[in-house]
């Protein structure tokens, strides 16, 4: 049948994979760092994912394609949903305080050892609980894996006095507004810190963060760092 369907211009994609995350239906996968239309039948053809391209490489077009299958959009939901890993599954994912979040920091460890400022476990976005306690009242702090390293002083200047998340939206095929919108919906929080990467795929964690607030409705501050490959911060907006 002719119907509207997105095209993917893959030569504009730069594999953020912000287009992937924002398509609920799954029919946008990360192919070898290109975003590929790899399910037809899965595309509605309403276009969640064109605002979330940061350059402009997803279009419309009128074209022959299968129908959108409704049916098994769902049955692959639901598949992927009985494949997530249960909250508290595992050691690693049960949700642990590990010091009050707004606590003064502590006295050094040991001569020429900083002292860790992260107050809970789990970090991953993929992995922990959004009904998790010490989400109640928190100051949250989401950032892109990779900061961490490049920022010398990220424990003192970012994860002193927050809830800590973490993920790589390039490297993780989720949607991480949903777990986000959850997180911002049941709990009291007070505001939000994004911290990425000045490279282009770090846009898909600011996205999800601007996502997640809109969709929760919370009228809470944020505020955007973007940190450059050589250490620097580059802009706090």
């Amino acid at each position: 049948m002719i119907r509207k369907i997105i095209h993917i211009d893959e030569s504009k994609c730069n594999g953020c994979g912000a287009c992937a995350a924002a398509c609920h239906e799954g029919a946008i996968q990360m192919v070898n760092g290109v975003a590929k239309l790899t399910r037809e039948d899965y595309c509605d053809g309403l276009g969640d994912c064109l605002p979330a391209c940061p350059t402009g490489a997803i279009t419309f077009e009128m074209r022959e394609a299968p129908a959108y299958d409704e049916a098994a959009v769902k049955a692959a939901q639901a598949a992927k949903k009985a494949q997530e890993p249960l909250a508290c599954g595992c050691p690693g994912e049960m949700a642990k305080t590990l010091r009050p979040a707004a606590a003064p920091a502590e006295a050094p460890a040991a001569q020429g050892e900083s002292v860790s400022q992260l107050s809970q476990w789990p970090v991953q976005i993929k992995l922990v609980n959004p009904m998790a306690p010490y989400f109640q009242g928190c100051r949250l702090l989401v950032a892109a894996d990779c900061t961490a390293y490049a920022y010398a002083n990220f424990h003192q200047r970012f994860i002193r006095g927050h809830v800590t998340l973490v993920g790589c939206p390039k490297l993780d095929s989720v949607d991480y507004s949903e777990k986000l919108t959850e997180i911002l919906s049941r709990n009291d929080v007070k505001s939000v810190t994004v911290v990425r990467m000045e490279v282009p795929c770090c846009g898909g964690i600011e996205l999800a963060v601007k996502k997640a607030l809109q969709t929760s409705g919370k009228m809470i501050p944020w505020q955007v760092v973007t940190i450059g490959t050589d250490g620097r911060i580059l802009d706090e907006l």
